[in-house]
């Protein structure tokens, strides 16, 4: 079986990272313990992933001309993605992301956009081609809603599944058009302020995956951290993966690697509850490595993991 391609359109940062025992509450000031420098950004990683699990990996996106934007995109062509479609920004620096990750793995993180604000409808269209030939394509909200807009206009006059995660939740909530999309992925709290429900356990993630599917989305995966994920797929049945035990080290990217695991499962053609747990696998994995992309999973370690758990029925 040929390798599927997977098409990425997001942000690429530099992050920032500083060791704490643990976040820091408002007005506090807590010692580091360690700092790093790590290529991140939520497009990024879910591309970086893509490419460890095995497939065919294209970036959409933009860097500064500094010196981070030339190392990003050195480490993404280290890590076999595609970089053709990344534009080099003259007038902006390269994005940056600020993260505070506790001893238990929890993190705060402030992003500033700087060339990531600035793609736009005239990136995603010149596309076209390329996502002819993608077999799905991963977007987030660290770029203008115009441009993701843009393109799911053309997934869809293409016939190309797009898997949103929609991070981080825009003040105003999600334009209308972003709603009509493949799979939506949000995490507890993005599912919480997307439908204003609270979403704490099992079943108040299903509640907010139904809600989240009656507004448009065809099928939705409500990420909920350590305790696993809800799923419902396009006829309306939900499951419930539970979490794969692994010790939590840095939790930073680990949507960011379910999302790509379910981008992959899914365009190898596994069933949508299967892919869901595959992806489970690939998060658990990812949080349990330090850093961003450095953390994201390989797909050797993936299978033996997917292979160890099975969902159950809601």
């Amino acid at each position: 079986m040929n390798a599927p391609r997977l098409l990425t359109v997001g942000s690429i940062n530099m992050d920032f990272v500083a060791r704490v025992p643990r976040i820091p509450l408002a007005g506090e000031t807590v010692g580091a313990s360690g700092f790093a420098r790590i290529p991140g950004g939520k497009g990024a990683n879910q591309a970086v992933a893509v490419a460890r699990l095995g497939a065919c990996s294209l970036l959409c996106g933009r860097v500064g001309d500094d010196a981070d934007g030339r190392a990003l995109l050195a480490s993404l062509a280290v890590e076999g993605v595609d970089t053709s479609a990344v534009i080099v920004t003259p007038d902006a620096p390269t994005g940056i992301a600020l993260i505070t990750v506790s001893d238990d793995g929890e993190n705060a993180i402030t992003v500033v956009s700087g060339a990531n604000g600035l793609v736009d409808g005239k990136d995603v269209h010149a596309l076209e081609e390329t996502m002819r030939s993608a077999d799905c394509v991963l977007v987030q909200l660290e770029i203008p809603q115009d441009a993701v807009c843009a393109l799911l206009e053309i997934a869809c006059d293409c016939g190309v599944p797009v898997i949103l995660d929609p991070a981080p939740v825009p003040l105003g909530g999600l334009r209308r058009d972003l709603w009509r999309v493949a799979v939506m992925t949000p995490n507890q709290v993005e599912a919480s302020q997307l439908t204003g429900l609270s979403v704490l356990d099992v079943e108040g993630a299903t509640l907010a995956a139904e809600r989240l599917r009656e507004r448009g989305a065809a099928r939705v995966v409500v990420k909920m951290g350590a305790s696993g994920a809800v799923g419902i797929d396009e006829e309306g049945e939900a499951r419930f993966c539970p979490a794969f035990r692994v010790e939590a080290v840095d939790t930073t990217a680990a949507g960011d690697a379910f999302n790509a695991a379910l981008g992959v499962a899914l365009s190898e053609g596994r069933d949508f509850h299967a892919a869901v747990r595959f992806a489970c696998a690939a998060g658990a994995l990812a949080a349990s490595a330090a850093g961003a992309q450095p953390g994201m999973p390989r797909r050797e370690a993936v299978e033996r993991l997917f292979l160890s758990m099975e969902t159950r029925r809601i």
